[in-house]
């Protein structure tokens, strides 16, 4: 089955990412200039990916789309899984086909999958750190600009969830949206009068909280606060909404964060700031 995202265009995210490597519409570009001027047009190579760390693996069938954009005969084999989690050495898709394409494909590809599984590996780390069933990890809107549903995608295969996915599915209301309606409860009765039904509101103080429910949150984001404040905002909310705590939130306080019995913690540097995972590629002349 073709690998599908809702609102994502695989085809078009190929196509681009292609034609910036390539230089397609710049003066002189348009081609592979190294492999067009060193690889016979009629070569064929045979290729191996596999990780090089223990990974979470995200990505994959998009890297087989680069390959099949330049060479739609390929023989492409995915080894693994989405979400898979795999330890150094393992092989992750083997492939057979023109030489110049996998050559010319080979670092979107890479760069795509290195990327993604970056992401679903440390989620993973910061999931297993959290140690909490009864709470859930979401990702923020911290995504570079034009991956957002890819690295969106990638946190799910690290076992993480997504918050809101942009500005159109969901109100959040921050402090600057208090300073210019004036209060917490002024801002929330505005977006309740605007039709919208769900209202994520901040509050980075307990008194915050009452004013903010009695308007009509529906979901309450507990701002920098530490572990024990997040219990007593959590003791007054008292499962009125769901409490989402989120800022400060790093591999050392996540466990006692989550464990303050909000139901959902989010972390910004789980798109923002991960890591590549070391994945590599080498062929073999056939």
């Amino acid at each position: 089955m073709a690998f599908q995202l809702p609102g994502f265009d695989l085809a078009a995210f190929v196509r681009a990412t292609l034609a910036e490597d390539l230089g397609t519409g710049l003066p002189g570009g348009g081609h592979d200039v190294t492999s067009e001027s060193v690889i016979p047009a009629d070569a064929r190579f045979s290729g191996v990916m596999d990780s090089r760390d223990a990974i979470m693996v995200a990505g994959l069938p998009i890297a087989e789309a680069f390959f099949r954009a330049l060479d739609p005969a390929m023989e492409i084999e995915l080894l693994v899984e989405e979400g898979a989690q795999v330890g150094p050495g393992t092989d992750l898709m083997r492939l057979s086909g023109n030489a110049r394409a996998m050559l010319t494909a080979e670092r979107s590809a890479l760069n795509t999958v290195q990327h993604l599984s970056g992401i679903a590996t440390l989620v993973r780390t910061y999931v297993d750190a959290m140690d909490n069933p009864h709470c859930t990890l979401l990702d923020t809107r911290k995504t570079i600009p034009g991956l957002r549903m890819l690295e969106k995608y990638a946190v799910r295969m690290g076992g993480g969830s997504n918050h809101r996915m942009g500005l159109w599915d969901a109100a959040m209301i921050k402090d600057n949206h208090v300073l210019v309606a004036g209060s917490v409860g002024e801002a929330v009765r505005r977006a309740v009068a605007a039709g919208v039904t769900e209202i994520i509101c901040e509050v980075d103080r307990l008194d915050q909280i009452e004013p903010a429910l009695a308007a009509g949150a529906t979901r309450l984001l507990l701002d920098n606060m530490s572990a024990e404040t997040l219990r007593e905002a959590v003791g007054i909310v008292n499962g009125r909404v769901p409490t989402e705590a989120s800022g400060g939130i790093n591999l050392d306080t996540i466990k006692a964060k989550a464990a303050s019995g909000v139901n959902y913690v989010s972390v910004g540097r789980l798109t923002q700031s991960a890591p590549a995972a070391d994945i590599g590629l080498d062929f073999t002349p056939l």
